[in-house]
């Protein structure tokens, strides 16, 4: 059984690669578009229905706005550099939800959500623009399907072990210390490690979309400021410090204007 177990694993795995047109990386992931797609949408579906959908607003028009000037610039990039047909099964859709939680998410295939409690961290269309090119960067790399597959490879390595071991107290020590150790050396890296590709692709894309790159290492230190310091060890965390990603921000804006130059956008708002 362990045998069977383990070949399953390897051919999920050499069989599970796609490349990130970004990073150029390959990257683990064994849902297609066509399967986890579909399911997201009436997730996405579902949540608008039970929260409070804010439509009509400047506040409103603004996300749906930023939103579109995003992905229409991260379509120009993809077709530019050899990717035309990337997002043909993406259906993007921008909402805005009140809710004073300071947050935005996205969800497969470009389902995205503002809560109104962020807006006034953005300060206005630029900072929009910034959370909305974040999350519009975790649609891009797939990130929610590379997340379901890393634990998809954390489940069948707690099988193969429960199969494996017959002595009940090494069993209670084995699930004990995997469960530990997959969480920290393996999928809170795994996740920190999303957070910054989808700040440095998002800070690339706004700028293609005309957005100023140097304002998001300003939201940041918002963003810090409106957590009063106030969060747990970066290796215990499934985002990088902030610290961290204003250091990051900082130093990638010059690279995220450049490219936007090759677009012919060389001025920022």
């Amino acid at each position: 059984m362990k045998k069977v177990v383990g070949l399953i694993l390897f051919l999920l795995v050499i069989s599970a690669c796609k490349t990130n047109p970004f990073t150029g990386k390959s990257t683990l992931n064994f849902y297609p578009n066509n399967q986890i797609f579909p399911t997201a949408f009436a997730q996405y579906n579902q949540f608008l229905e039970e929260n409070k959908v804010v439509k009509g607003t400047s506040e409103a028009e603004m996300i749906t706005k930023v939103g579109q000037r995003i992905s229409t610039a991260a379509e120009r990039w993809l077709t530019a550099n050899g990717y035309p047909g990337y997002l043909k099964d993406y259906k993007w859709e921008y909402n805005l939800v009140s809710d004073e939680m300071v947050n935005a998410w996205c969800m497969p295939g470009g389902k995205i959500v503002f809560y109104t409690g962020i807006l006034p961290i953005c300060q206005g269309e630029t900072g929009v623009a910034v959370v909305m090119g974040h999350e519009v960067a975790h649609a891009l790399a797939d990130h929610g399907a590379q997340r379901m597959s890393a634990g998809t490879l954390q489940q069948a390595g707690a099988v193969i072990g429960n199969v494996a071991i017959k002595d009940e107290q090494t069993l209670n020590i084995f699930n004990n210390a995997y469960g530990i150790g997959t969480t920290v050396g393996g999928m809170l890296p795994f996740s920190r490690s999303h957070e910054t590709e989808a700040d440095r692709i998002g800070l690339q894309i706004m700028a293609i979309a005309g957005y100023n790159p140097d304002e998001a290492a300003e939201l940041w230190k918002r963003m810090k400021a409106n957590s009063g310091n106030q969060a747990p060890p970066e290796f215990l965390s499934t985002h990088p410090s902030n610290d961290t990603r204003i250091n990051n921000l900082t130093q990638w804006a010059p690279a995220a204007k450049q490219e936007a130059r090759k677009f012919g956008v060389t001025t920022f708002q």
